[in-house]
């Protein structure tokens, strides 16, 4: 778990009572502070009115559904964002990844599993809190590692903590390739199919919130068949 002495405050939006009783449960006896909200008003709710440093919201809901309630929160925070589905489909993920969330995880799920996910996304998202690098810097972008803020010509971008970790990784290698099948694994320090294009949809995102174009990127290059690169000014 992360490195905290006041326990970790952990937000599950899930419409099945059942469901959210045993991740309260499991996830209180492992150290996190749990709350609870059965649709995705009352975890907006919640999320305005408490300190939350994480969210796991179920994708199929009454109400506004969890792509809704995704992007409703990604216009006000970076809180990392777990998502689950009943569904399995790689446009359902691909959605939820436009959207904004951070990882992904298909139903029926081991506890275990949202576990280890719940703790690689706090691992990363406190990365470089008190490292000897405090900043990164190339051309017109900067990245403060200690408050995981991005900055381009001075104006702050609101990047998701996954995007976050995928663009430091790149911006530390500057001037050099970084293979697809490895960025992700260095970002979030798990094992990400090379094939996967949810790691495309988090580029082209990182890419659009850089005001790079797509057509002719001049600062997050892809070089076809290989991997991707932030190009040196």
């Amino acid at each position: 778990m992360a490195e905290s002495r006041d326990p970790v405050s952990v937000l599950v939006v899930d419409d099945d009572l059942r469901l959210r009783e045993l991740l309260d449960e499991y996830l209180t006896r492992q150290g996190f502070q749990v709350q609870t909200a059965a649709d995705g008003e009352a975890g907006l709710e919640v999320l305005a009115k408490s300190r939350t440093e994480l969210v796991i919201l179920d994708l199929m809901m009454p109400g506004i559904d969890g792509l809704e309630t995704c992007r409703r929160i990604r216009a006000l925070s970076a809180v990392p964002i777990i998502m689950l589905t009943a569904k399995g489909e790689d446009t359902d993920r691909i959605v939820g990844l436009e959207m904004g969330a951070d990882d992904y995880l298909p139903k029926p799920f081991n506890p275990r599993e949202l576990l280890a996910r719940i703790r690689a996304v706090l691992r990363r998202t406190r990365e470089g809190r008190g490292g000897e690098e405090d900043s990164l810097e190339v051309g017109e972008v900067r990245m403060d590692l200690g408050a995981r803020r991005v900055f381009r010509q001075g104006a702050e971008l609101a990047l998701t903590s996954t995007e976050f970790d995928l663009l430091r990784v790149l911006m530390q290698s500057a001037g050099r390739v970084v293979p697809r099948d490895g960025l992700m694994e260095r970002a979030r320090g798990t094992d990400f199919a090379a094939f996967d294009r949810s790691i495309d949809v988090h580029v082209s995102h990182i890419r659009r919130k850089l005001g790079d174009d797509p057509r002719r990127p001049m600062i997050l290059k892809t070089i076809r068949g290989v991997g991707y690169m932030v190009a040196k000014p």
